[in-house]
């Protein structure tokens, strides 16, 4: 069952990275901002349904090779990924983001967990 999920996490990253490279150079500053949330939001949330690292760690890996994959110019001159400041900004905000998201990830116990009070009896 977790197998099909990081497989599903690599997928969904891979399609992150995708629209995020054509969402944030169409509509600076708010596609960057978009984009970044996104991929922020498929970290955190393969981090929580897995309750591991490597469910963070997936969907990051499909975003960095769909992303990697488009920094390569064409030889006819083609790109996705400008240079500029919005394009730096999506490379490594993307890996910050990918980090953070693995080193906070939820271990065993639940996240918001509230520790049972104890009575006095």
């Amino acid at each position: 069952m977790r197998g099909a999920a990081y497989v599903a996490l690599g997928l969904l990253g891979v399609l992150a990275g995708l629209a995020g490279s054509v969402l944030q150079g169409a509509w600076f500053p708010f596609g960057l901002l978009l984009a970044l949330g996104g991929a922020g939001a498929l970290f955190w949330g393969g981090a929580l349904a897995t309750r591991t690292r490597l469910g963070a760690g997936v969907p990051a890996g499909g975003w960095a090779v769909a992303v990697l994959v488009l920094t390569i110019s064409r030889p006819q001159g083609d790109f996705i990924f400008a240079a500029g400041a919005g394009s730096y900004l999506f490379l490594l905000g993307g890996m910050g983001l990918a980090a953070a998201c693995a080193t906070m990830a939820p271990a065993d116990r639940p996240l918001f967990a509230v520790p049972q009070a104890h009575s006095r009896s």
